[in-house]
């Protein structure tokens, strides 16, 4: 595999909680190379920046010239330009090489508060620097400074509506993506601005591309080793797409790289503390310590494509829009019966398997769960003229029978984790499968028939049992190395296409 390259021009922090050092430590955790360019020189630490040493444009020119020519980059990663005259002979000789993606981070104020940038260089790098950006970087008041350069008015977010509104504003300046981050305004559950620090709970960065606006929320952490985020953050990006991941994707994981980062980081110096990001961050990202594990799955690019075809199956689109074929959903009702059988005999050898009070607990409350939906589900049968009798008197089909053994094979000859692992795609599958359509066909819900099937997975008891095996395997991933988290996964995705099957066997010419 050859060695993915990242060129970092940026000024460097004496410190080293920021700049091309802090730059260096996050490609470096990443596995890829870097390449510099120094645009400054500063006298820092974490009470602020004393003085600046800005290194001569042409200088500069020759540094990117000499990686350029040599070693080459995939990406290239923009942080502190110093000056105008920089600004333009960066824009020029990158122009004059074959163009790479561009990640740039408009560094104009330091977090300790200090000018880092001369206004009369923000011009520049407006016009100059925007039109060849992949993907732009601002906070909230380095988006609103770019705003009102291009003569535009730049309200003061209060809310999230506000925060996209401010994200899509700076992406007509030019850059092909802009990610806002939303660290200067901490947000309250219900998307408001906080009144008080104390209100605030989550913090939401916008991902505007193209048409296309994604929402990345994290934790409001309270800390004081936040020097050196953007920087760390915009490394992350440029090293996921140095590794070709897609934009959507190499954003999230650098989101959650530098929350990892924030987490684990220690106290250095009398002021704003470093963010320290290394690979100790990697190794608890690729642990998924931080409750993480379940949506880091759900992302990936071999997982994603039969997660996608379990979650918005033909057969579950039918349910949605009221338009499945009666004798299908009654044959598939007669299978889920008769796999849920197993379902809860998969989770008592779960409840057996487990070495905690609360996991015994936690395993015999979603048996408990299960006894109270089949009596739900035979309810539910009775009303579409199926009996209990009639559907104990039936054979599992093929598929039934594949997917219920392969969970108890599992659990038989793999530990409890592994099983965990097989009954994760039923659990978390139904629940993230029946809010979305309970949210995307509201307006048809009178009239279809399986609306109560529905219903019954977005209820609280269920609800409530997808939380908790949610919480379980949060928490006993962050004990397994990367190794055995693979096998896991694989574990994971073998379930998920015996769900697909048994999907395919509602559509099949079967008949009750």
């Amino acid at each position: 595999m050859s060695v993915k390259r990242v060129l970092v021009i940026a000024g460097s922090d004496s410190s080293g909680g920021a700049g091309l050092e802090a730059d260096q430590r996050v490609l470096a955790a990443h596995g890829v190379y870097a390449l510099t360019a120094t645009t400054g020189l500063t006298a820092q630490n974490t009470l602020g920046v004393q003085d600046i040493f800005v290194v001569p444009a042409e200088f500069v020119r020759k540094q990117i010239n000499a990686g350029l020519e040599d070693v080459g980059t995939d990406v290239v990663k923009l942080g502190m330009l110093s000056s105008a005259e920089t600004i333009d002979v960066i824009a020029e000789t990158l122009q004059a090489h074959k163009l790479p993606p561009i990640v740039l981070d408009p560094v104009m104020i330091s977090t300790s508060g200090s000018q880092l940038l001369p206004e009369k260089a923000v011009k520049e790098l407006r016009t100059k620097l925007l039109p060849l950006t992949t993907v732009l970087t601002p906070n909230i008041p380095e988006a609103q400074l770019l705003i009102k350069d291009a003569g535009d008015e730049a309200p003061e977010p209060t809310d999230l509506a506000g925060m996209i509104s401010l994200a899509k504003q700076i992406r007509s300046l030019g850059p092909k993506a802009v990610l806002l981050k939303g660290g200067h305004l901490p947000l309250t559950k219900d998307h408001k601005t906080a009144q008080n620090p104390q209100d605030g709970t989550i913090v939401v960065d916008i991902l505007v591309d193209g048409d296309t606006t994604t929402l990345f929320e994290t934790e409001f952490l309270v800390s004081k080793n936040t020097h050196g985020t953007g920087c760390s953050l915009a490394s992350a990006i440029a090293a996921n797409l140095a590794q070709r991941k897609d934009m959507i994707r190499a954003v999230r994981n650098a989101v959650r790289f530098v929350e990892v980062g924030i987490k684990t980081s220690t106290d250095l110096g009398k002021g704003v503390g470093p963010l320290t990001t290394s690979t100790r961050c990697t190794r608890c990202l690729l642990r998924r310590m931080f409750g993480r594990f379940i949506e880091y799955v759900l992302d990936r690019p071999d997982v994603q494509p039969v997660w996608q075809k379990f979650t918005h199956h033909e057969f579950v689109e039918g349910l949605g829009q009221g338009t499945l074929p009666l004798d299908r959903f009654k044959e598939y009702l007669v299978q889920d019966y008769l796999y849920l059988v197993q379902f809860a005999r998969s989770n008592a050898l779960a409840s057996y398997k487990a070495k905690t009070m609360d996991s015994i607990a936690a395993s015999a409350q979603i048996v408990l769960h299960i006894q109270r939906e089949m009596a739900l589900h035979l309810d539910y049968c009775a009303s579409f003229g199926l009996s209990k009798e009639e559907i104990e008197a039936h054979s599992e089909t093929i598929a039934c029978t594949a997917y219920s053994r392969y969970i108890l094979d599992v659990g038989q000859s793999e530990d409890w984790l592994a099983l965990q692992m097989a009954l994760a795609p039923c659990l978390i599958g139904y629940g993230a499968i029946a809010r979305r359509l309970h949210s995307e066909n509201g307006t048809l819900r009178k009239g279809n028939q399986y609306w109560k099937w529905i219903e019954n997975y977005v209820a609280e008891d269920y609800t409530e049992a997808v939380r908790l095996g949610s919480e379980l395997l949060e928490k006993h991933m962050q004990k397994v190395s990367p190794s055995r988290m693979e096998e896991l996964i694989q574990i994971f995705m073998r379930a998920t296409e015996l769900e697909i099957r048994f999907w395919d066997m509602g559509l099949s010419d079967q008949k009750v």
